[in-house]
């Protein structure tokens, strides 16, 4: 499942990099992840969208903060499909959630909306138009999967069920949010491959947070590359059962995380 054409109502299917400087940030990403980028807002304007791909699909965008009505620190906001972003709206308000950014068209050609959950964790709503999503995903250089951290594992628990129709299974320290139905992830990978997301506590400080996930060849390697090119290693490379891991920012701090699939 590598290539994807389209997401079902309910699955997190999209990635962006909000950065103050994109082109700068986007120089960081193609060495570090082999992307290209390609530049979708009119010549002069003042913002700048930038659609990144791997081998002429698309991975992820980096878009200027310029009134993003969003925090102001760098960081990767993570988009879930849905089939209509106002009745979702509804259904997130009424569950304690709350609207950020009302709707507005992307450059990207979909419907998207900021919205956050009852701990004010934010995230971004999908409607797909022209564009539903990463056509490339579960390899390495791209996106594998999202994570929360959130202090609140039983409100979260409610509010994606009731808002997204997830289903929580704990997995050893970890929840697995699962929505029966759905086909993604790659066969024989640790968790079921109708799993959509992951929750974990926070600790040590980490701000709560919707979290991005790369899959990589080599964690080690990527994360020397990444403190070359100026980012930062902000937790050095550890194993967790099927995976070696790290924790790294780009030169603006957004942050993220790599994971290495290991005996696969």
């Amino acid at each position: 499942m590598s290539e994807r054409a389209d997401y079902p109502n309910g699955v997190p299917c999209w990635i962006a990099a909000v950065e103050p400087d994109p082109p700068r940030a986007a120089e960081f990403y193609t060495q570090l992840f082999g992307w290209e980028t390609t530049e979708l807002m009119p010549p002069g304007y003042p913002a700048h969208y930038l659609m990144c791909s791997l081998r002429g699909r698309k991975v992820a965008a980096i878009v200027s903060d310029d009134g993003a009505p969003a925090p102001p620190q760098p960081l990767w906001a993570t988009h879930i499909s849905v089939a209509d972003a106002d009745k979702t709206i509804t259904r997130i308000e009424q569950a304690s959630g709350s609207l950020i950014g009302p709707p507005l068209t992307s450059h990207a050609g979909g419907r998207m909306a900021v919205v956050a959950d009852p701990d004010g964790i934010g995230f971004c709503l999908w409607q797909p138009g022209e564009h539903h999503g990463a056509q490339l995903v579960n390899e390495p250089g791209v996106w594998a999967m999202s994570s929360l951290h959130t202090p609140d594992l039983e409100t979260s628990r409610r509010f994606y069920g009731a808002v997204f129709g997830w289903q929580p299974e704990p997995f050893g320290h970890t929840t697995l949010f699962r929505l029966p139905g759905y086909v993604g992830g790659e066969p024989g990978q640790p968790v079921p491959r109708d799993v959509v997301a992951v929750m974990t506590p926070t600790s040590n400080g980490v701000p709560p947070h919707w979290n991005v996930n790369f899959w990589v060849a080599d964690t080690d390697a990527t994360a020397a590359k990444a403190a070359q090119h100026g980012g930062s290693v902000l937790l050095a490379p550890f194993d967790t059962p099927g995976f070696r891991n790290a924790v790294l920012a780009d030169p603006q701090g957004a942050a993220f995380s790599i994971s290495q699939l290991l005996n696969m």
